[in-house]
């Protein structure tokens, strides 16, 4: 196993639009798209990981502390922003990590181009509708009660639900930036593009669908009718885990994707 670099969080400007980016690790490059927050500088996974790739983590425009142009402002802006970011790092091509409303912005990403993929992985992804009109297909985090949202992010959400009581103001701050992001790209349509679906037959790199046993926010369901619209792509699942097993579960999240690599 290779030595594990220090983690180092930088701005890196791409297309004229500052991000905040974690970097850990040292290896192939693995590119993760965050969730519903920024990924935690602190998560378990990214050790799991780092001593296997270098791990580049990007904040969305107007997540964590990155800031969001005026002009940045719908998930198309942030896929064709990913687009420039994908074009802009080392030749080597690069293993593409989505995480729920990440997941979403990988498939779209992959869907529009896989010149500089090698893999894909897409964990708990939103982002296509699978049933009639009427029938949501993924929980309404925004016009639910909280504690219906509790329960359905997390497997034991008395172990791994947030305790913001226990949060520092600065903590604070970013999940309320993170939260006021996620509404405005996610907003309209809720969570999902009309057109996606019928597009994810274009994804022709080796793709991982990873989806925790209990998650609430988009069932092992979904799951299975993501996976199933892209060409040969395998679907697992992760026991004891909700809509976050790379934070539930994250020993097993990292086996499942270190195996995926090693093939």
């Amino acid at each position: 196993m290779t030595d594990v670099a220090p983690s180092t969080a930088e701005c890196l400007t791409v297309g004229g639009v500052e991000l905040e980016v974690l970097r850990r690790g040292v290896g192939r490059p693995l590119l993760v798209l965050h969730g519903f927050e920024r990924v935690d500088p602190r998560a378990p996974f990214l050790d799991r990981l780092a001593g296997r790739a270098e791990i580049i983590a990007p904040s969305h425009p107007g997540f964590g502390r990155s800031p969001r142009p005026a002009e940045i402002e719908t998930t198309y802006d942030l896929v064709h922003l990913y687009l420039d970011l994908l074009a802009a790092l080392a030749p080597d091509k690069v293993t593409l990590v989505g995480l729920s409303f990440g997941g979403w912005l990988a498939a779209e990403v992959a869907a529009a181009c896989c010149d500089r993929l090698d893999r894909l992985i897409l964990v708990d992804a939103l982002g296509i509708k699978i049933s009639d009109r009427e029938t949501p297909d993924i929980l309404d985090v925004f016009n639910t009660s909280p504690a219906v949202v509790r329960r359905a992010r997390w497997h034991d959400p008395d172990t791994w639900a947030p305790d913001y009581d226990a949060m520092s103001d600065d903590d604070i701050t970013l999940r309320a930036r993170d939260w006021d992001a996620l509404c405005l790209y996610g907003w309209h349509p809720y969570m999902y593009n009309p057109r996606l679906r019928r597009w994810l037959r274009r994804i022709t790199v080796p793709t991982l669908v990873l989806w925790g046993e209990s998650d609430g926010i988009v069932t092992p369901s979904y799951g299975r009718a993501y996976s199933a619209s892209i060409p040969g792509s395998r679907f697992e699942l992760i026991e004891g885990a909700g809509h976050h097993p790379e934070i539930e579960q994250h020993d097993a999240f990292a086996r499942h994707v270190s195996a995926f690599l090693d093939q």
